[in-house]
């Protein structure tokens, strides 16, 4: 992995842990072991680095892009949310047999 890559992985994960900082440790596990949670780190990082960049853009598009970052950062903090608490979710089975365990 180069150095650059590793350092985008880093942003990608900083920044979700910026927006669910009482979540960071589940960010992190998720992060690494969830591709579609992966990917949903580094658009949130992208999506939240061009909303910071905004004012640098021409004064007649700058407007839509800001609302359109903004919209985007919303829609993935909204389904990374729903992702964590998808994570949360512990399932029990019931065993297939009913009555007591034969000794």
């Amino acid at each position: 992995m180069s150095g650059e890559s590793g350092s985008t992985y880093l942003s990608a994960i900083e920044t979700a842990e910026t927006y669910f900082p009482e979540q960071k440790r589940l960010v992190q596990r998720l992060f690494y072991a969830n591709e579609a949670f992966h990917s949903m780190c580094e658009d949130l990082a992208a999506a939240a680095q061009a909303l910071a960049h905004v004012e640098r853009l021409p004064e007649t598009v700058r407007e839509a892009r800001r609302l359109e970052y903004a919209g985007l950062v919303d829609a993935l903090l909204k389904e990374m949310g729903e992702a964590i608490a998808q994570s949360k979710i512990v399932v029990l089975r019931r065993s297939t047999q009913t009555g007591p365990k034969p000794l």
